[in-house]
């Protein structure tokens, strides 16, 4: 990767250049932040975790129909991916309160909402990515009425398939955070789903015991941040017993 040029490095991924015009190589690191990176860590294997499990869903999202970035797994931690211009909004769709809505609202963590949800925030690290409204997004233009109807509707679907998914696997999806972008094909520009989907982008609880397998067992010093993301694959399928590549006993990323 040396030889390619740096596109954009971000706090959990790099981008560079693609072998050909429209692509880019999304190299996944082991590097975890909280709270606007005021808290960091590296963990190591994480990022070959989340490149594996952010592969898988997003063939399973685009054998549905839902549109993405996602071209190829090149290796353990990169992926080929289609080059597209990103909408500057994080979506998170919610079933559960947790997290912010918790907080925001008075809810105790873990009760189930009325309805799914679906909030929206700027991307904004100098802002802290504050939460924004519709309104918001259509007055400063960060999206078209257009593009988040579409935005919508593939979240509604995303979010209908994914729980489904993980309930077969005895996970509930509590919420999620994806991101979308615009790519331009010919005199045509359509919106798809973007970034990543894996454990540091979802709150993942176990069906029977409600245990975190996701990032808040970083956020809140639970430990066990990478055994939880091999959970999380494991019962994808991910994952296989046998050997690592580091030799030592353990389960093994399928190929």
């Amino acid at each position: 990767m040396k030889s390619r040029r740096l596109v954009y490095e971000g706090k959990a991924k790099v981008l560079y250049e693609g072998p050909e015009p429209g692509t880019l190589i999304q190299y996944f690191k082991d590097d975890t932040t909280a709270f606007d990176a005021k808290k960091k860590a590296v963990l190591e294997g994480k990022g070959v975790l989340n490149n594996r499990i952010s592969e898988f869903l997003m063939t399973q999202l685009g054998q549905i129909g839902v549109p993405n970035h996602f071209m190829r797994r090149l290796n353990m931690r990169e992926q080929l991916i289609r080059e597209v211009e990103i909408i500057p909004l994080e979506v998170v769709v919610r079933n559960v309160a947790a997290g912010s809505l918790s907080k925001r609202l008075g809810l105790e963590e873990g009760t189930a909402l009325p309805r799914s949800i679906i909030e929206y925030f700027l991307k904004d690290d100098k802002l802290s990515d504050p939460m924004v409204s519709e309104e918001h997004i259509l007055a400063f233009g960060w999206a078209s009425a257009q593009e988040l109807d579409e935005i919508i509707q593939l979240s509604v679907r995303i979010n209908d398939f994914l729980s489904g998914l993980f309930l077969g696997v005895g996970i509930k999806l509590i919420d999620f955070k994806v991101e979308f972008g615009r790519l331009y094909e010919a005199d045509m520009v359509r919106v798809i789903l973007a970034d990543e989907i894996s454990p540091d982008s979802m709150r993942l609880w176990d069906l029977k015991t409600n245990e975190k397998l996701d990032k808040d067992r970083f956020r809140r010093d639970l430990g066990g941040v990478t055994e939880a993301y091999t959970e999380v694959a494991k019962r994808l399928g991910i994952l296989q017993e046998g050997q690592d590549n580091t030799g030592r006993k353990g389960p093994v990323l399928v190929k």
